[in-house]
């Protein structure tokens, strides 16, 4: 049996029973295909028929893959463990390990810049992607953002060749047994709390790569004054710590397009942005005294601002409407002004949240804060317009109750008459007495047919004086009364005319002021 196995092995390996890469292609076809049976087909179907496999190392052409099933990987392993098969040590990763000297920490490749000749630049390679655009805090100036980062640079102590190692072009190591570039992002405001890659992929010819992915929070000067459809750019920069330009030299990708595109496709959430573009330039500063490269990424992001207009700036607007509905309200109650005064509250805790939503460190007045302050300023005038009316009509209306009294009195002329009426009723009461005398005697004394005395020609006249000024009195009467019934007072027609010119100003001041400002607010690059 063992004879026939090694026969086997034989013809299948061309006559060499330890090719690495034969090693290699098998166990990366095996995993795969373990892969894809595990995900689908029915593993109770049927049991598969393990091959005679003696020494060889499991040949995936020996072994159907759709016959193999997780239950039976117990039954391969212990397949596995009986091959008993002579690997070759140049083929292993320690043997590249031990022949670049990786024993421990070894200070030549942790302590110091990689490089021969302490005069050689360290040339590394940046590239950035974002990944998510978390969270953007106006009023703290924060960005917080979830990014990729590649870096390579070159190691001068370290090369082999792969023909020399059964092909092995680059192994991996950890990140504390080589030394690394000591970068910082200059606006990050907290450390990352998750662990960075614990690895480093290494190559033949001595680039060394590092991967890492970290939450950022930086930074961002926020520019609110076209709140909330601005446009925000804030930046991530990558420099040394402490390395100068005649050590260390960063470079980078120069395509933005490419570079926006790439990151366009890679991020997966953006929170209540869109993101527009990602910019990459180079500048030198001058900290303590010495030059330094950075690598400045902009990321450009337009905010989606439908949930602010629904939130806010229409239900002010709504608010504005019904302050002019509250000029159909009558100005004699009291209703109106309390109507208009619930509206400015609500106006003035809309505020409130804008203040706790926009940074106190704006340089520029934001267009919706003039929006808010505008707003209130018409209802507040508004709201002194009516106290003012309402004034003047109440002060009319006193004037009208002591008219009112006065021609009460004047109806009831038994109560209180004029010092001429009053005059006139004693004469004629006197020259009646004196004549109802006079006659009594002249009849007694002297009669006479068809006389009359003098005194009552007096009389006479007197009473009909008397009624020419009783209609006199009721006819300036009536015409008191009916010119206060067709005409108002003199206030009220005051209030009426300031009414009517105040709500054609504010028609006009409001349709003004709305239109310069949502002018303004749709000019790109204020």
């Amino acid at each position: 049996m063992m004879i026939q196995a090694m026969f086997f092995l034989f013809i299948l390996t061309g006559g060499g029973t330890t090719n690495p890469d034969f090693h290699d292609s098998q166990d990366s076809n095996i995993v795969s295909s373990w892969t894809t049976d595990f995900s689908s087909g029915d593993s109770g179907m049927f049991e598969p028929d393990y091959p005679e496999l003696g020494m060889a190392p499991l040949p995936p052409e020996a072994i159907d893959p759709i016959q193999i099933r997780p239950e039976y990987f117990h039954r391969i392993h212990e397949t596995a463990q009986d091959v008993k098969v002579d690997a070759s040590y140049e083929c292993s990763y320690q043997s590249v390990l031990n022949m670049l000297h990786f024993k421990g920490n070894n200070d030549k490749y942790i302590t110091s810049r990689p490089v021969l000749d302490y005069r050689h630049l360290t040339w590394i390679f940046i590239e950035m992607r974002i990944y998510a655009i978390l969270d953007v805090r106006e009023a703290d100036q924060m960005f917080v953002s979830y990014i990729w980062v590649y870096l390579r640079w070159d190691n001068e102590h370290i090369h082999w060749d792969p023909d020399q190692f059964c092909g092995q072009d680059h192994i991996l190591i950890p990140t504390k047994n080589l030394w690394m570039p000591d970068l910082t992002i200059e606006e990050m405001t907290e450390q990352d709390k998750a662990s960075p890659s614990p690895n480093l992929n290494i190559g033949y010819h001595g680039w060394v790569e590092f991967r890492n992915d970290q939450v950022v929070v930086s930074t961002c000067k926020m520019e609110v004054y076209r709140f909330p459809f601005d446009i925000q750019s804030c930046k991530i920069s990558f420099k040394s710590i402490m390395h100068s330009d005649n050590e260390l030299r960063l470079f980078y990708h120069t395509n933005d397009s490419e570079l926006t595109e790439q990151s366009r496709q890679t991020i997966q959430t953006q929170y209540e942005w869109i993101f527009l573009n990602m910019t990459v330039h180079e500048k030198t500063v001058n900290h303590f005294g010495f030059n330094q490269t950075v690598i400045v990424y902009t990321i450009t992001m337009k905010r989606r601002s439908v949930l602010y207009i629904a939130n806010f700036l229409l239900p002010v607007l709504f608010f504005l409407c019904l302050d002019f509905a509250s000029f159909l309200l009558s100005d004699t109650g009291g209703e109106k002004v309390g109507f208009k005064v619930t509206v400015l509250l609500a106006v003035t805790v809309m505020q409130l949240i804008l203040n706790d939503i926009l940074p106190p460190s704006s340089d520029k007045i934001p267009l919706i804060a003039i929006y808010c302050i505008g707003i209130f300023t018409l209802m507040m005038l508004s709201l002194l317009e009516t106290i003012l009316v309402m004034y003047l009509i109440g002060k009319d209306q006193k004037s009208t109750d002591k008219t009112e009294e006065n021609q009460k009195m004047n109806e009831n002329p038994e109560d209180k008459r004029s010092p001429l009426v009053g005059c006139f009723t004693g004469i004629k009461k006197l020259i009646h007495s004196a004549s109802v005398k006079d006659t009594a005697k002249e009849d007694q004394s002297f009669p006479k047919e068809g006389g009359s005395s003098p005194h009552t020609e007096v009389s006479l006249v007197m009473e009909k004086a008397y009624e020419e000024l009783g209609e006199m009195r009721k006819s300036k009467s009536l015409f008191s009364s009916s010119t206060e019934d067709e005409k108002p007072g003199y206030w009220t027609r005051v209030a009426e005319k300031i009414n009517k010119v105040f709500t054609i100003f504010y028609i006009i001041a409001v349709i003004l002021f709305l239109s310069v400002l949502f002018t303004v607010w749709n000019i790109d690059g204020i």
